[in-house]
């Protein structure tokens, strides 16, 4: 057994785990999983630079994780940043911070390694199950960008593009510093758009089209499971593994749509960060289902921070 840490960093928030990996069995026991939402993408899209704020916010959850490593005695930590951090012209002050902290420097990856990471943590625990057929399309809706990556065993494909709920909320529904609330038809569009386009530009490297089973990640896929099942709050053990059909899914991303803020943020599984851009994140989602002629999606907590795990131990 190895004891490790990973982080991950992404436009929305920053998530931790600990864990004991053990390679000769391929198994990954939990030790503390957590995010937080701190938002480190806040207007790199328009600005193309870190915000102090977002970089303060950020900097105090890595104090919070710091002492949790501590505590549990990790051997290895790896911290990987991915698409805000990719962007931004200042990601010097990003990377210093981090150092300081918590003593690693932080890997600004790829989008191609991003997809690895994230195929390697959703399809590890799928080897064996019959009811899933191959290949997979995985699918990692993310703040800035969604990867997608399609394989059976190992990655065949693989390819990022920048769509993610907070850059599509921030560039189409933004407007005087206010998100739209709820957002016109106009700008439902403009996102759909973006979406279809950024489609067009994944096609010509993976072949959504083939795979099997669409398996998708993140807190966009993982709140629609949520309001789905209608859980009285947010419950990763139902939610992991759960499907959701595709017209469930258009159901409540239209709800998400045409609602308010207050309407939105009353729903018992929603995490406040995320009241503002998850009809933005369900829309990249149904899409996705409806370019691909997937049926329904296979819901995965365990995602990039799985696979980051796998790869220190």
């Amino acid at each position: 057994m190895t004891r490790v840490a990973a982080v991950d960093c992404g436009t929305n928030s920053i998530r931790l785990l600990v864990a004991d990996a053990d390679p000769a069995t391929g198994e990954l026991t939990e030790l503390d999983r957590r995010m937080t939402i701190v938002r480190l993408g806040q207007d790199v899209d328009r600005t193309g630079r870190l915000a102090p704020e977002a970089l303060e916010r950020t900097f105090a959850a890595c104090r919070e994780y710091a002492g949790i490593i501590k505590e549990h005695g990790a051997e290895r930590v790896r911290f990987v940043a991915t698409s805000a951090s990719r962007d931004a012209e200042n990601r010097e002050d990003f990377v210093r911070g981090v150092l300081d902290i918590l003593g690693v420097e932080p890997e600004v990856i790829s989008g191609d390694q991003e997809a690895e990471f994230s195929f390697t943590g959703a399809t590890k625990e799928l080897t064996g199950r019959t009811d899933l057929a191959r290949p997979y399309l995985v699918v990692d809706i993310g703040g800035g960008s969604t990867e997608f990556v399609v394989g059976d065993d190992h990655v065949r494909a693989a390819r990022s593009v920048d769509i993610g709920c907070v850059r599509m909320t921030e560039r189409h529904l933004v407007h005087g510093g206010e998100v739209s609330d709820p957002p016109t038809g106009e700008q439902i569009a403009a996102i759909r758009a973006d979406v279809e386009a950024a489609l067009d530009l994944a096609e010509r490297t993976v072949p959504l089209r083939e795979a099997r089973t669409l398996v998708g990640l993140a807190g966009s896929v993982t709140t629609v499971s949520a309001i789905a099942q209608e859980l009285p709050e947010y419950d990763s053990v139902r939610i992991h593994h759960s499907r959701i059909s595709r017209e469930r899914v258009r159901e409540i991303t239209e709800w998400l749509l045409r609602s308010t803020h207050a309407e939105r943020a009353a729903v018992p599984s929603m995490h406040p960060g995320r009241v503002d851009v998850i009809g933005a994140g369900a829309l990249v989602l149904l899409a996705i289902m409806e370019r691909t002629g997937a049926e329904e999606v296979v819901v995965s907590e365990h995602d990039i921070l799985d696979g980051i795990a796998w790869s220190v131990a």
